[in-house]
C-alpha cells in the first residue's frame, strides 16, 4: 500500500504524519531520517491493527500543490 504522508520543519528538525493512519507520527533531526523513521511507524502501526484484529484503513488521502503567483 501507498500512503500519503506529511512532513513539517520547524527549529532544526522534522516530524511527520500519515493522515490515513490516525496516531501515526515519528520524528527526526533530518528529512532522510524522518522518511525512514515514518515509514517504519507506518509498518509497525499497520501490523498492530493487524494483531489486534481491527482493519487497516486503506490509502484515501489524495496530495497535490496548487502554484500561487
Amino acid at each position: 500500500m501507498r500512503y500519503a504522508i506529511i512532513i513539517e520543519g520547524a527549529e532544526g528538525e522534522y516530524s511527520a504524519y500519515a493522515p490515513d493512519l490516525p496516531g501515526c507520527v515519528a520524528a527526526g533531526e533530518t528529512l532522510d531520517e524522518v522518511l525512514q523513521e515514518i515509514t517504519e511507524a507506518i509498518r509497525f502501526h499497520i501490523e498492530g491493527l493487524q494483531l489486534e484484529g481491527y482493519p487497516v484503513p486503506p490509502p484515501s488521502t489524495l496530495v497535490d500543490y496548487i502554484e500561487v503567483a
